[in-house]
């Protein structure tokens, strides 16, 4: 994909060297619907591909960072095992193709940032958050297992224990706490952001770039390595949109209530 071809996402040269990429569906908090999700995917490859880009920032318009894939895809893969694989290779391309991406990354997360968005805003290479932005793995909440970016990285960020609670409870974390545990890099008021993020992409753009690539690919060996640990927590969530609680967790996000999932009945008198 060139530039030119993306249906959702902004792109601007602010400063030399300095690619500024926009989520842009404001209206449902950046939402990624199948075409955004795509897109997500195909976006490192195509800054990659692009000599005149140093640092790619990435951020979302309006007042969230990206509130993940939109319940309608969730739903149309439900015992759909076509649209499983097709979710199960962009989920797991999403990741390398991140991790793979030669230039820096930075994250200025400006607002939530759940589900995808938040492989985006966590896969960075710098995370910089708003005091008041939160950040949620939701998997569980919806029945699934946290596939998608979480075994890969959070127990190096943050370690076993919290990773562990946040996971198993899809707990929101605030950008304070995020920053506390090591789980973004910088945490700043919510209206400096943004410039917070230009400042350090400036300095990325005008340093040795290929000391500062290099750094990133040999530091990136350590998430790589977890690589079948990651593949391993994509396939048992797959396995889970074939199961009875996921349909209950996404009518429990629609309606904004606890869901009962059949499996929490199991066993009871």
């Amino acid at each position: 994909m060139e530039y030119a071809d993306y249906q959702h996402i902004l792109f601007e040269r602010r400063e030399p060297n300095v690619l500024w990429v926009t989520f842009n569906r404001p209206k449902v908090l950046n939402a990624a619907d199948v075409r955004l999700h795509t897109e997500f995917v195909e976006l490192w490859r195509t800054i990659d591909r692009d000599p005149t880009v140093h640092v790619a920032v990435v951020t979302g318009a309006g007042r969230a960072f990206s509130a993940g894939g939109d319940l309608e895809m969730v739903e149309n893969a439900y015992h759909n095992y076509d649209e499983v694989l097709r979710i199960l290779d962009e989920a797991r391309d999403l990741v390398y193709n991140m991790l793979h991406c030669s230039k820096p990354i930075i994250s200025a997360i400006n607002g939530v940032a759940v589900g995808a968005g938040l492989v985006i805003a966590l896969l960075a290479d710098i995370s910089i958050i708003g005091e008041s932005a939160r950040l949620a793995d939701g998997h569980v909440r919806m029945g699934v297992a946290a596939g998608d970016h979480a075994a890969i990285i959070w127990p190096l960020l943050c370690g076993m224990a919290k990773s562990k609670y946040y996971l198993m409870t899809s707990g929101f974390v605030s950008g304070t706490e995020a920053e506390r545990i090591g789980l973004v890099s910088l945490c700043v008021p919510d209206d400096e952001v943004i410039a917070k993020a230009e400042a350090v992409a400036t300095d990325l753009a005008n340093g040795p770039r290929h000391a500062i690539r290099f750094t990133k690919r040999a530091l990136n060996q350590w998430l790589l390595n977890a690589g079948p640990i990651f593949d391993h927590s994509l396939a048992l969530e797959m396995l889970n949109f074939f199961g009875p609680d996921m349909m209950a967790g996404v009518e429990g996000i629609r309606n904004r209530q606890k869901p009962i999932y059949p499996s929490s009945q199991d066993g009871q008198a």
